[in-house]
């Protein structure tokens, strides 16, 4: 693997009793790379999601940022070292406003303490203007300014996936992880999404790693794309060879790939 590697997981293994999830899967993730994660439903994607971010730790192998084991570390101290990323199923604050959710999202990064809080304190209000400050810049990123003051919940779908994109920018990650970004979006949208995701990633100057189910937004989008089935890598590569690869093709269509053009 290379050693500028934003991200790093070697020989990664996790068991759930006698069920291995995943096995030995390994990956790396370089600066300002376009990754993709895909596979069949239970492949394993997002157990790997779970253990980059510190949801799961792995029961083997090792996961580093910037070069640093996370093996100890709960999930903030994980989103500490720049990862970050989004959920297949939403999980923004319904009843809070659009604002308050990217505001609680980069809350890592503005400090006071708890006295400062309750004295509401000069450096409490500085903290909370340069949160707010940076907050609605990432609103006006997304095209969601003129909401700021709505409750989440009353967003359309969406735009709650991309309220979800912007609270975790917040973060000021080095790597953002997405989970099924296009699911429940129309083509419009889809497309849309695509250009924002690469707009994300070349305004940011960040590293994305994505799982999706959309076949289009994936090739469409991803310089590098790894390949998992039961748990295990079966193929990496460009989206070209992925698409003429033949142990993808069986894993997706569930036969040799010699039978399903007989």
């Amino acid at each position: 693997m290379a050693n500028d590697a934003l991200l790093q997981a070697n020989h990664v293994t996790i068991r759930f009793g006698g069920l291995t999830a995943v096995s030995d899967f390994n990956l790396d993730v370089q600066p300002r790379e376009l990754l993709g994660l895909i596979g069949p439903n239970g492949a394993g994607k997002t157990t790997i999601f779970n253990m980059l971010t510190g949801v799961y730790k792995p029961t083997e192998g090792d996961i580093a940022i910037g070069g640093v084991s996370t093996r100890e570390m709960k999930p903030y101290q994980i989103t500490s070292l720049g990862l970050a990323r989004t959920f297949q199923n939403i999980r923004l604050f319904k009843e809070l406003t659009v604002l308050e959710n990217v505001k609680i999202g980069g809350h890592i990064h503005y400090k006071y303490s708890s006295t400062s809080a309750v004295l509401h304190t000069n450096r409490f209000h500085e903290a909370e203007a340069e949160a707010e400050a940076q907050a609605m810049k990432l609103l006006d990123i997304f095209d969601l300014r003129t909401r700021a003051d709505h409750a989440a919940k009353n967003l359309p779908y969406g735009d709650q996936r991309r309220l979800e994109i912007a609270r975790a920018l917040a973060a000021r990650p080095k790597l953002l992880l997405l989970d099924e970004p296009a699911a429940g979006l129309n083509d419009s949208e889809t497309r849309a999404l695509m250009g924002t995701i690469h707009d994300i990633r070349d305004r940011f100057q960040i590293a994305i790693l994505l799982i999706e189910h959309n076949m289009e937004l994936v090739m469409g989008i991803c310089e590098r794309i790894v390949v998992l089935n039961f748990g295990k890598t079966i193929a990496v590569g460009t989206p070209a060879e992925i698409r003429s690869n033949d142990a993808v093709i069986e894993a997706y269509l569930g036969e040799p790939v010699s039978e399903a053009h007989a």
